[in-house]
């Protein structure tokens, strides 16, 4: 063999030498570095997790009467990669669920995968909707088992209790307080679907169910709130007021046993609430205790036996002029008890309790 042709000779493995050697490391490459970044992508073409929501727990009075509870509903999504059929899904979903047809197909062809076509949509709904489905050979249609939040008692103690966003986050009162309780922890199932979009029921992956909200007990008591209701109402109608709040505790604890406040709202409407019906005024207001007052200077003087309930105290007769002011009562008093001091609502008789 002359020189030139073992030249060539040697060229060409060379360079096939070099060329296998690139699809080696690419390989390798792909195969072993890249493995599990290309294995996950593979996997959520047909694998996904699906969230399992958790419940969220019921609200409930001193009694175990519900507050809040939950009623199951699904909510109607669509993946756009598996409809076949876009004009035929839009005219059946669109009459089954009261949607415009024109805005379900806006909905369809937004350019996004994962859409939410109806929330709160009632189980015989779906159902119906699901067997129409199905007979007419339509995939894309998708049912997500969810609840809604529901107020048995609409305005009464919507303060107290407060109420839920969209993904069952609280937002006022009980609900948004009691959140870390009443939300719950949601589990989640990995699931394969087929080409056609069905779930492959054998090859179901990992899978954690959900841990239900617990219930929250409150020292509210359903029966007392409805008299304060009434009466706050009799208040309102009687001396039209801007505001009212009504607080009844125990005295021993310092329990809650009712709370009210006008202006109120219903929670099952609380998007047509205004954001001063919205107010819990009973503990965000500022205001002057007044007269209220007059009962916590009486209760130390008679806790540190100053005084009796009887004993008898001199009213200045309306005027009493102390530390370079004068005190006036909106009458003249002369000598009255303790017990008459807070009858009668004295300031210079609930001064000198004060003092005493």
């Amino acid at each position: 063999m002359n020189p030139n042709s073992r030249s060539r000779c040697v060229l060409v493995c060379t360079a096939f030498i070099g060329l296998f050697s690139i699809f080696s490391y690419r390989l390798i490459y792909l195969q072993a570095i890249k493995h599990d970044e290309y294995a996950g992508l593979a996997a959520e073409k047909h694998v996904y997790k699906q969230i399992i929501y958790a419940e969220r727990g019921t609200i409930l009075d001193a009694n175990s009467e519900v507050l809040a509870h939950n009623i199951p509903v699904e909510t109607v999504v669509a993946d756009a990669t598996h409809l076949n059929n876009r004009e035929a899904t839009v005219d059946l979903v669109s009459n089954e669920l009261g949607i415009p047809p024109t805005e379900l197909a806006e909905k369809l062809n937004s350019g996004r995968r994962y859409i939410v076509i109806k929330r709160e949509v009632s189980e015989h709904t779906a159902t119906t909707l699901r067997e129409k489905l199905s007979a007419g050979n339509l995939r894309g249609i998708y049912f997500e088992h969810d609840a809604t939040r529901i107020y048995p008692n609409g305005s009464m103690l919507c303060h107290v209790i407060g109420f839920t966003d969209f993904d069952h986050h609280g937002i006022q009162g009980v609900e948004a307080s009691m959140e870390e309780y009443l939300h719950g922890q949601d589990g989640y199932r990995f699931i394969e679907h087929n080409r056609a979009g069905q779930e492959i029921v054998p090859y179901r992956g990992q899978e954690r169910a959900p841990r239900d909200g617990y219930q929250i007990h409150l020292t509210v008591d359903l029966g007392l709130q409805n008299i304060v209701e009434n009466e706050i109402d009799a208040a309102m109608q009687e001396y039209s007021p801007q505001k009212a709040t009504i607080i009844l505790m125990r005295p021993q604890t310092g329990e809650i046993l009712a709370m009210a406040n006008r202006p109120h709202f219903d929670l099952n409407l609380r998007s047509e609430a205004k954001a001063d019906q919205m107010k819990n005024r009973a503990i965000i207001d500022m205001m002057e205790p007044g007269s209220t007052f007059k009962i916590v200077a009486a209760a130390a003087a008679l806790n540190e036996r100053k005084l009796r309930p009887d004993s008898s105290i001199y009213c200045e007769n309306g005027l009493w002029k102390f530390g370079g002011a004068a005190l006036h009562d909106h009458r003249a008093f002369s000598y009255l008890s303790v017990r008459e001091i807070l009858i009668k609502s004295s300031n210079i008789g609930a001064a000198k309790l004060a003092l005493t």
